[in-house]
Parts: structure tokens; sequence; C-alpha cells
């Protein structure tokens, strides 16, 4: 899985970043707020973890403004143990979970699986732009529909949930085809080139932008 841990304690940071990544994981960190914000903002993650008390801005705050912005990454927060109305006010802005401190680091891994294990059963119709896509049918929809393959199920997804980010192509890779397949430039293009024709057949107002090895983005047309 790919994680980002925001925490301003630094060495905790570290010490926990440190068993993630020996658990498999990728792991992004950050040390306040804004840089929180700014690396949920650009990248693609299966969940994120999330301190209250951080400077330059707070962690309810980041949820708060990722959920407005459409972000639905599950998103865990840490609080101090006493402090319930953190836990409470953390759940309202968006969090899907919460962890106090101290913690233990079974329980935090255990939590992320839980979130990881959840977010494979979020709402099978996703929505973008004009653009419908149902995971069940394997079905984009706009002015007209068409069925897709699975792995171009799974690609739109990763774009449709990650709208205006930059997507790397070997993440792209990685997250449809999956660790144990090599790298396939020509294959990736490929299937976003399918997507394209596709997105045009239907009259999309989504865009896929980006060419062969390098990086990806889905937009909104403009009007």
């Amino acid at each position: 899985m790919k994680l980002l841990f925001a925490e301003d304690e630094v060495e905790l940071s570290r010490a926990v970043c440190a068993i993630l990544r020996h658990q498999g994981n990728e792991v992004d960190p950050a040390y306040d707020g804004e840089e929180a914000l700014r690396k949920a903002r650009a990248g693609s993650y299966d969940c994120m973890v999330m301190d209250v008390m951080m400077p330059r801005q707070d962690g309810i705050s980041v949820v708060r403004t990722l959920r407005a912005e459409g972000d639905r990454t599950p998103v865990i927060i840490l609080t101090a143990k006493t402090q319930l109305e953190d836990k409470i006010t953390g759940l309202d802005a968006g969090a899907d979970d919460y962890l106090t401190k101290p913690f233990a680091m079974r329980e935090l891994l255990a939590r992320i699986r839980s979130m990881a294990r959840r977010s494979g059963y979020q709402e099978e119709c996703i929505q973008a732009g004009n653009v419908t896509l149902d995971m069940g049918e394997q079905e984009l929809k706009a002015l007209s529909s068409i069925r897709i393959g699975s792995k171009e199920a799974r690609l739109m997804e990763l774009f449709m949930r990650n709208p205006d980010k930059l997507l790397g192509g070997e993440e792209l890779f990685r997250r449809v085809w999956g660790e144990s397949e090599e790298s396939g430039d020509e294959q990736l293009f490929l299937y976003i080139s399918y997507l394209r024709q596709k997105l045009g057949a239907i009259q999309a107002d989504l865009l896929i932008e980006g060419e062969r090895g390098g990086s990806f983005v889905l937009r909104q047309r403009d009007a």
C-alpha cells in the first residue's frame, strides 16, 4: 500500500515510517499540516494517517479541506488520549477512524489494513464530470454508455478517484497490474489509449493528459 503519515514529532514519524516500510508499504512522511495537504493533493494514497495537532495547519482542517475537494482516501486521525472532542470533530470532518496516542504499532497496522479492506467496498458507481463509472457492470456512462475491460475499469477508477493529480506511469502500472508484473510502458499506454477512445465515444467531458513513458492526469474539459 501507499501511505501518507502526517506527524510533526520527527523521531516518532521516523520510527513508524520505518516499521510501515518494513511491512512492505510505500510511505510518504509529512511533518506539518501544510505539507500533508500538499502531498495529499499531489499523490494517490491507499490510506492517510493524520495527527490532529500539527504546526501550520491542524490535521482536522486538512481532512475537512480534502473532503471538500472530493478526496475520498481513507483517513485515520491520531489524537491525544483525553481529547474526545478531537475524535468527534475529526470524524465529523470526514475522517474514517481514529487512534489515540500513545498507540501500539500493531493496532495502527491493523487499522490501516482495515481501512484498505473497507476502501475495496466503496461505492460501485463513481462520478467525475459528466462521467459515471459503474465498477459492478464495468461500464462508462456519459451521453451514451460503453462496456470496458477489468483493467480498464481499475485504471479509470484510479483516475476518477484522483482527478487533477499527476499519477506516474510506474505507480499506475503497479496498482493495476500488481507488484509481480514487470513494468510495461507500452502496455500501460495501450490501455490509456483504449480509455481515451471510449471517453470520446461516450462524449465525456473528461480527458486523460500525458505521454508514453511519463505521468498522466485526469482533467475535466473546459466548458
